[in-house]
């Protein structure tokens, strides 16, 4: 197998490691991104190809430099999204067959439409990734983890060594779309009051959103609400989270050395940010 990915970040890397000694990975990063001859070669060489690029406002930058050539591979074809294609459900559980586009993502909601739309492509749909040296325990060690007062709002999370077994099941897997969300969508109040306890801090009291601080970006993301469920990669791809909730995630990384970070990612933390 020689896999290429597109636009290599945070999930993509952790893939890379796991693929060590069982694949040929070739990465290409946004900064080479525009290097036509090396990248139109991987292309044609892959076996495999995993796009990681977020859209721009003017649409999807490795589709409209390459989907031509991607389309005419013949390889394997994988493309990581996010649920908040779906928009906000009020808190209600959503799945693949839900429409999308109707949230504040309209487009990654048009470049995950745009993916499906090239025959084979899987297309695997991420919420809140969290994982070492990138998680509520090292906001919670910033001082940057408010805990927002917003009773009934939940949210779906996925451990990044998740969304990396759900690729890798994906590998054999039919086309189509697959939500990779843990078990357990919970409040954002309720994830930094357990990774509290565990750093052995205290929880910080509830502050309503407008006291909180946050950044625009970060404040759009809790105009949303809603439960990820995640049946058809356990049934189809025959895959299941390591980490079912955040309980189990934030444990296993408590018991790891995780750097503090020096800007903290925005509680949306998405797969936008990957």
């Amino acid at each position: 197998m020689r896999l290429l990915i597109l636009g290599p970040g945070y999930a993509a890397k952790r893939l890379i490691a796991r693929l060590v000694g069982h694949a040929d990975v070739a990465a290409i990063d946004r900064a080479r991104f525009e290097d036509r001859t090396r990248t139109m070669g991987e292309i044609a060489a892959a076996t495999h190809i995993l796009s990681t690029v977020p859209p721009g406002d003017d649409g999807d930058p490795v589709l409209a430099a390459y989907g031509a050539e991607i389309a005419a591979s013949r390889a394997w074809i994988g493309y990581l999204s996010s649920t908040g294609v779906y928009g906000d459900t009020g808190g209600a559980w959503v799945d693949e067959t839900a429409p999308i586009g109707t949230g504040r993502r309209t487009a990654r909601a048009r470049a995950d439409a745009a993916w499906l739309a090239l025959a084979g492509t899987r297309v695997f749909r991420l919420p809140g990734i969290y994982g070492p040296g990138r998680s509520p325990l090292d906001r919670i060690r910033a001082g940057a983890a408010p805990r927002i007062d917003l009773p009934g709002q939940v949210f779906s999370r996925i451990h990044v060594d998740d969304i990396v077994s759900g690729v890798v099941a994906g590998l054999a897997g039919p086309p189509g779309a697959y939500n990779l969300a843990d078990d357990c969508p919970a409040p954002q109040s309720d994830v930094i009051a357990y990774g509290c306890g565990l750093l052995r801090l205290p929880v910080p009291p509830p502050v309503p959103l407008e006291q909180a601080g946050l950044s625009p970006q970060a404040r759009a993301f809790y105009a949303e609400s809603r439960r990820v469920a995640n049946e058809k990669a356990k049934r189809v791809l025959g895959w299941a989270p390591r980490h079912a909730d955040y309980r189990s995630g934030l444990r296993a990384l408590s018991a790891t050395t995780s750097p503090a970070i020096t800007s903290p990612a925005p509680p949306s933390a998405s797969a936008d940010q990957r």
